[in-house]
């Protein structure tokens, strides 16, 4: 479905201006930050593609993207901050909680509460959590301004690497999309892995102290 959805946004965009090319890349951008399962990583790559045949600029394309990016991420910590409550009471409450993955909600608030604003800067290399923290840095009310700069500082350094490897490999910018998925899977395994270092070391302190 994800690779289906990717080919019918290639055709698209292979018949439209380039000004309206920015336009869907934008919202490709802002709604992957909202929705996870769209694919818009490898659709941004796609761009460095597009960027280095001249049909899009590079430079333009990062921007819109990377605004894109930082007005979702600001979406979902407004959705947060708003409805934090009842999103920790009832999650299914909000129909479009069920593309997140709300396991790692106190997970990612103990990232946040020992690392702060730290955690929203790596956001966008922490492929798998990346709605989970928007969520929560709105749960925890994180300030405003810090936070945005920091999700844009996380967005254009992702988005660069992504329209910089589409533009380097050219018409073969479709193996972005192997590497992402391998990447995805290593940081998932390991904050599981981290995860479960972390419950087995509080188990053994527990036991030690008894």
């Amino acid at each position: 479905m994800i690779e289906q959805f990717t080919n019918e946004i290639v055709q698209l965009v292979n018949t439209l201006p380039p000004a309206s090319i920015y336009l869907v890349f934008f919202l490709i951008a802002y709604t992957e930050n909202v929705v996870p399962p769209i694919p818009g990583d490898l659709l941004v790559a796609f761009g460095g593609y597009l960027a280095a045949e001249s049909i899009i600029g590079f430079v333009p394309v990062l921007l819109l993207t990377t605004i894109a990016s930082v007005i979702g991420f600001m979406s979902m910590y407004w959705i947060g901050s708003r409805w934090g409550t009842q999103i920790e009471a009832n999650p299914k409450r909000l129909w479009l909680l069920r593309f997140i993955p709300l396991k790692y909600l106190n997970k990612v608030r103990q990232w946040m509460q020992r690392w702060g604003l730290g955690i929203v800067l790596a956001n966008r290399f922490l492929a798998g959590t990346r709605s989970v923290i928007s969520l929560t840095a709105g749960l925890s009310h994180t300030r405003l301004m810090p936070t945005v700069i920091c999700s844009f500082i996380s967005s254009i350094l992702w988005n660069g690497i992504l329209i910089g490897f589409g533009w380097v490999v050219h018409e073969n910018w479709r193996l972005i999309g192997d590497y992402l998925s391998i990447y995805g899977k290593i940081i998932l395994a390991a904050i599981a892995l981290f995860i479960i270092i972390k419950v087995g070391i509080h188990y053994f302190r527990k036991r030690s102290s008894v």
